[in-house]
């Protein structure tokens, strides 16, 4: 059944899973686990009864009657440190229930699933039968509302289909408009809203805007990934945040340059240099299923707010970029730019993309809904990684560019096109990057926390990351970064390449090219917290987040 917990279906005849399908078990069960605390991990605490410091229900019953069970041991042992889980501090199962984003989604969202509109079957009529990706609970007899338990399941389905804020990314929303008013080419449940004024698509809308991440965390637990490139490898390796050991390893892509994903975590694109193709990645058992042929050499990509395009810069020639739709894997245009692209980036508001030239020295920004090149700018230096900060209406403030043999970087005022400041990095810590030969790329990896209030930048001359407050662009402090020690020699630096954050922004991840390692820094303390094996020159580095 669709439940939070959906184990695959038997085969005919099998007493037993197939690998695949445990794979598959294992990928829903890790879900629902909190890593070394089975008292905050749903999969114990659910089934358990109340007395003995379960939830207080569970649909299917309270399969453990105490923490004494025999099976409940064996799980909370697999989940973790069994010594401290009876001290454990445990989150109120009623939380969610207390957020705003659940009592809005109860008094204002849930009632239009059940209206009926003329000429329209109910959303409810469809969506509680079969197993659907948007599933609603089937009502009681009798009963003309969802419980709060039924509302409860009925809001963690929902906020799949939602992106936080943005109503026009949201599937709940695009999917039954109509196609002449923006919305998706067709759904089998007919276009429920003839356009976006609709009052209730507006209600709905109202809901998504109002939505932030502290709802849709509590409501339905985040997977979360560290992939990293190892550019002169033939793997990506795939880091779980929560414990910082190397979960997944996808062998067979020589020469990987950047990694991006599909909203949902189905599908991880990853440029191949190689062979010239993009590889399209299961997101779930990391094999590889599709390789798409590329217009040229590929360097970094990127990938549009709803996760329909795939942008590859190709650094070839003039540069452009090749598009391609992730729906029928095919490349549908190429978009020609100013000089051959080694980054490529979507913008905060998902508008525009901006690509970056070493070869040129310029970085030009693309209109996605036209796909032209709108306007570009000249930084005299070779473009290498960007960060973008955000306006509050989400728009793009400024971008934020490291350049060719400069410790630091350019500051791009976006609406204005224009070259505004340009900061150098601290000369102490430094001394690094002569040994390694990294002279001519002093400055790399950068990066703007989640919570847009600070700039983070790696050097290499400094073997350390620098941090910086937005908007003032004042230096909070630095984390050294570890070295290498070659025999014979004195120790060199780690050669950091690129930084990614958690979705909370709690901790950094750094590619260390030098160390093959990648460092994960407590960003709150700025202190570095694990290092993590890598492999051969790990370079790009990108977090997926799948709810």
């Amino acid at each position: 059944m669709n439940t939070r917990l959906r184990l695959q279906p038997l085969t005919a005849g099998d007493s037993t899973w197939s690998e695949e399908q445990s794979r598959q078990n294992f990928e829903v069960v890790s879900r629902l686990v909190t890593p070394n605390e089975p008292m905050k991990s749903r999969l114990l605490l659910h089934p358990l009864a109340p007395e003995a410091g379960g939830d207080p229900t569970h649909t299917g019953g309270k399969f453990w009657a105490s923490q004494n069970d025999p099976e409940w041991q064996l799980i909370a042992t697999w989940v973790g440190n069994t010594d401290s889980a009876a001290t454990a501090p445990r989150r109120d199962s009623n939380d969610d229930g207390n957020r705003a984003g659940f009592a809005s989604f109860r008094a204002n969202v849930e009632p239009i699933f059940l209206k009926e509109r003329p000429g329209h079957a109910r959303c409810y009529g469809c969506h509680s039968e079969g197993n659907r990706a948007f599933h609603l609970g089937k009502l009681s007899a009798g009963s003309a509302v969802w419980t709060e338990e039924q509302s409860r399941l009925n809001f963690q389905n929902v906020l799949q289909l939602v992106t936080p804020g943005d109503p026009t990314s949201s599937r709940l929303l695009m999917h039954p408009l109509a196609p002449e008013s923006g919305g998706e080419a067709f759904h089998s449940g007919g276009r429920q809203f003839a356009s976006q004024n609709d009052p209730d698509f507006l209600k709905i809308a109202e809901w998504v805007k109002g939505l932030n991440l502290s709802d849709t965390t509590l409501a339905n637990p985040s997977k979360v990934r560290i992939y990293v490139t190892n550019s002169a490898g033939n793997n990506v390796d795939v880091i779980d945040p929560a414990t910082n050991k190397t979960v997944q390893t996808i062998d067979g892509i020589e020469l990987p340059h950047g990694v991006v994903f599909s909203p949902d975590g189905s599908r991880v694109y990853i440029s191949n240099e190689s062979e010239s193709i993009l590889d399209v990645v299961d997101g779930s058992t990391g094999r590889i299923l599709e390789k798409v042929p590329l217009g040229g050499h590929p360097n970094n990509l990127t990938i549009t707010k709803d996760g329909k395009r795939v942008l590859v810069g190709i650094r070839e020639n003039s540069g452009w970029l090749d598009v391609i739709d992730s729906a029928t894997l095919k490349k549908t245009r190429s978009i020609p730019v100013s000089g051959p692209v080694h980054n490529v980036y979507v913008t905060p508001d998902g508008k525009y993309a901006v690509a970056g030239s070493i070869d040129a020295k310029n970085l030009t920004v693309v209109d996605l809904q036209s796909e032209q090149a709108v306007w570009s700018l000249d930084l005299r230096s070779g473009v290498r990684p960007m960060a973008f900060e955000a306006n509050p209406d989400g728009s793009t403030k400024r971008i934020f560019a490291q350049l060719s043999g400069f410790n630091g970087f350019a500051v791009v005022d976006f609406a204005k096109h224009i070259e505004v400041e340009r900061i150098k990095l601290p000369d102490k810590p430094g001394g690094y990057g002569v040994a390694e030969g990294r002279t001519g790329t002093p400055s790399h990896g950068i990066g703007v926390a989640p919570d847009n209030k600070s700039l983070w930048i790696a050097s290499t001359a400094a073997n350390a990351v620098f941090q910086y407050e937005l908007p003032s662009l004042k230096l909070l402090g630095h984390v050294e970064l570890p070295h290498v020690y070659p025999q014979g020699q004195k120790p060199s630096g780690s050669v950091p390449e690129w930084i990614t954050f958690t979705p909370d922004g709690k901790v950094l991840y750094v590619s260390n090219s030098g160390d093959r390692s990648v460092s994960a820094i407590d960003t709150e303390k700025r202190q570095l917290v694990a290092i993590i094996p890598a492999g051969e020159v790990p370079k790009r580095i990108n977090t997926m987040v799948v709810r």
